[in-house]
C-alpha cells in the first residue's frame, strides 16, 4: 500500500538521508507490487518548501528513488504512491504542495464529481487528477476560510468528506516548516507515532526501515536530539510506537510538544471495503506482508 512518513526535528534543523525505494536485488522487491511514484518534501531555511517527485512507470524511472537523497529540514514529509485514482505521472505523485504546505494521502476518496462541486473555484489549484489532491484542495480551502488555523481547517474538511463522500481511508500528513499534523480515519489503514527522545531506545542515530514497504530513513543527529515521526507501519522495535484512533487528529508543535483529539466521531456515512474498490485501487491499499511485531 502507499507509505505515509512524516517527522518533525521542531524549531532545529536536522540533516537526514532517504532511500525512497530499495535496493533492485533485495529480496522484498520481488514480492510486492512495484511502486507509481516516490516523492519527498523538505523545507529550507528560509521555510521554503521543497518537493522532489518522479512518477515510476518502469525499472528505468526507479533511479531517483533508489539513490540516496540528503536532506536538512526542520519537518519532511515522503511518500510512496501505488496508484488508487489517477493516471501515474509526475502531477499525481505525492507529497502536494499548496499555500506554502506539504501534503501526503494514504487511502481513496470516491464521489470526485460531488467533491469537485463543492470545491467550486479551489478546484483551479488542482494540476493533477488524483483524490488525494483534491483532499488537499479542500483542507487548503478551509483552512484559508478560518483565518490560516490548519487543526480547524483540517477538521471541518474530514468531517464534510466524511458525511458526504464514499471513502476507504483519509489517512493524511500534513506539514509547514515547523508543524506537523496527522490525521488517521477510519480504522482501515494503519498510522502510527513515536514520541523519540535523543538516541531513541538504544541511545544511537535514528535508522528506520519499513518491514514491509520501500522508504529507509537515516539521520545521525538525532543520536543526540529529539524528534517525533509518524509512519503508515512502524518502522523498528522501539516498543513506544503508538497506533493512533480512528479519527484523531495529531499536532506537534515548533517545541515537539505533542496534542491529539478525536475530530471525527464513529463510521464514515459511506464506508467503503475493499471488495467496494476497483482492483488497482483495492491493489493500493493491501500490504505485501505483514507488519512487524512489536515486544511487550
Amino acid at each position: 500500500m502507499c507509505h505515509l512518513f512524516a517527522m518533525s526535528g521542531g524549531a532545529e534543523r536536522i540533516e537526514a538521508t532517504f532511500w525512497l525505494l530499495d535496493a533492485p536485488d533485495n529480496p522484498r522487491t520481488q514480492t510486492r507490487r512495484p511502486p507509481d511514484g516516490a516523492g519527498l518534501g523538505v523545507f529550507a531555511e528560509d521555510g521554503t518548501p521543497q518537493v522532489s517527485r518522479q512518477a515510476i512507470r518502469s525499472r528505468a524511472d526507479t533511479a531517483f528513488a533508489r539513490e540516496a537523497q540528503q536532506v536538512t529540514s526542520t519537518t519532511f514529509v515522503a511518500h510512496v504512491r501505488h496508484a488508487s485514482t489517477g493516471r501515474v505521472d509526475d502531477a499525481n505523485t505525492h507529497p502536494f504542495l499548496q499555500d506554502g504546505r506539504i501534503f501526503a494521502h494514504n487511502g481513496v476518496v470516491e464521489g470526485l464529481d460531488k467533491l469537485d462541486a463543492e470545491l467550486g473555484p479551489a478546484r483551479a489549484g488542482v494540476v493533477g487528477n488524483t483524490d488525494s489532491e483534491r483532499y488537499f484542495a479542500l483542507v487548503t480551502r478551509e483552512i484559508a476560510a478560518r483565518d490560516g488555523d490548519v487543526g480547524e481547517g483540517i477538521t471541518a474538511a474530514v468531517n464534510w468528506i466524511a458525511e458526504n463522500l464514499p471513502l476507504y481511508s483519509i489517512n493524511m500528513v500534513l506539514a509547514t516548516p515547523r508543524e506537523l499534523w496527522a490525521l488517521r480515519y477510519p480504522d482501515t489503514n494503519g498510522l502510527h507515532v513515536l514520541q523519540r527522545a535523543p538516541g531513541g531506545r538504544n541511545q544511537r542515530h535514528l535508522d528506520h526501515a519499513s518491514p514491509f514497504s520501500e522508504i529507509r530513513v537515516r539521520s545521525v543527529d538525532l543520536r543526540t536530539r529529539p524528534a517525533v515521526v509518524v509512519e503508515s507501519e512502524r518502522m523498528d522495535e522501539d516498543p513506544r510506537w503508538r497506533l493512533m484512533a480512528s479519527g484523531e487528529l495529531l499536532h506537534v508543535a515548533p517545541d515537539l510538544s505533542v496534542t491529539s483529539r478525536l475530530v471525527l466521531a464513529g463510521p464514515p456515512s459511506h464506508a467503503l471495503d475493499l471488495d467496494d474498490l476497483r482492483p488497482e485501487a483495492a491493489a493500493s491499499q493491501t500490504a505485501a506482508v505483514p507488519d512487524i511485531q512489536i515486544p511487550a
